[in-house]
């Protein structure tokens, strides 16, 4: 770095060298964002409210961000592929911008909206008209930004829907014996999931201990009066069903087989089933036994 000429040698012994830091060095394909920027390029907080309201035709959100501050906040600070994240989400003004600004440039961004599930004041119009949380005026205001976009720019084929998730403990039971009677908490233990929990549930918590994006597409199938999910073109099948009879066993092992073919994943596929739902543990097996025959050697059970 010296015979490069990128030290600086201070002038004083009591200085400190320094390194020396080139234009070159530090350019970047992201614009940095201005700190001056007009009202007319940003908007007040009262154009924000009258977005929302406009969207709901009723007041229904107190000072929200105007989306122009955050289109440009995203013009100048994300680009082709970034997410967008706003931790304090309110009525989702930054999902309302993203998509936006999206529609303007044709690329793409994702956005991950997060807001606590605050009560909204009970006389205020939102809670009269239902919105008994400031995340259910969010979800809304979503569902009618992107409505709107679409009708203003119907040649527009962005993505424009979004999913909604609540942060819950595992669907799956965690072993908690009671050491005084070892043989009742195994029989409890033998339903390994949360009682009340939906298949949808179980589904998405595989995809998080998976690595697997949660907007991954869902399909499903019915194969021998058994639902049957794909989920990421058939990176992951699963099949939640309570109870899977010796005599199914062929017929449900074929039909994952033919649809993971019709697929054809990249990557590996694991396939998964409720453990209490075989009989025993040669019907289990004889499952596994199938399936790895066919190429799918990953085979487990909740």
């Amino acid at each position: 770095m010296i015979k490069e000429g990128r030290i600086l040698f201070p002038k004083k012994s009591s200085g400190r060298p320094r390194e020396k830091k080139f234009l070159a060095d530090l350019q970047s394909s992201v614009t940095g964002f201005s700190t001056w920027l007009s009202s007319k390029e940003t908007g007040f907080t009262t154009h924000g409210t009258r977005e929302v309201s406009n969207l709901f035709n009723t007041k229904i959100f107190d000072f929200p961000k105007p989306t122009k501050l955050i289109e440009t906040i995203c013009k100048q600070a994300s680009e082709e592929g970034d997410i967008v994240l706003d931790f304090f989400a309110g009525s989702c003004t930054t999902a309302h911008a993203v998509m936006k600004v999206c529609n303007e440039d044709g690329e793409t961004r994702r956005f991950i909206m997060i807001q606590l599930p605050e009560p909204t004041d009970g006389k205020s119009l939102a809670n009269k008209a239902g919105y008994i949380t400031i995340a259910k005026i969010g979800q809304e205001r979503i569902r009618r930004a992107a409505a709107k976009i679409k009708e203003e720019n119907p040649e527009y084929e962005g993505d424009l829907g979004f999913k909604v998730f609540k942060l819950d403990s595992s669907n799956i039971r965690a072993w908690n014996p009671d050491r005084n009677d070892l043989e009742q908490t195994l029989i409890d233990h033998m339903e390994h999931l949360v009682e009340g929990r939906s298949e949808e549930d179980v589904l998405y918590e595989l995809l998080l201990k998976r690595g697997v994006d949660l907007t991954v597409p869902i399909e499903e199938k019915t194969i021998t009066g058994k639902t049957v999910y794909s989920i990421g073109y058939g990176v992951l099948f699963a099949c939640l069903d309570t109870a899977i009879s010796r005599d199914e066993i062929e017929d449900l092992a074929k039909g994952i087989i033919d649809w993971h073919k019709e697929l054809e994943p990249a990557g590996d596929t694991q396939v998964v089933f409720r453990d209490s739902a075989f009989a025993n543990d040669i019907a289990k097996t004889n499952m596994t036994a199938i399936l790895e025959q066919h190429g799918i050697a990953h085979v487990k059970s909740l």
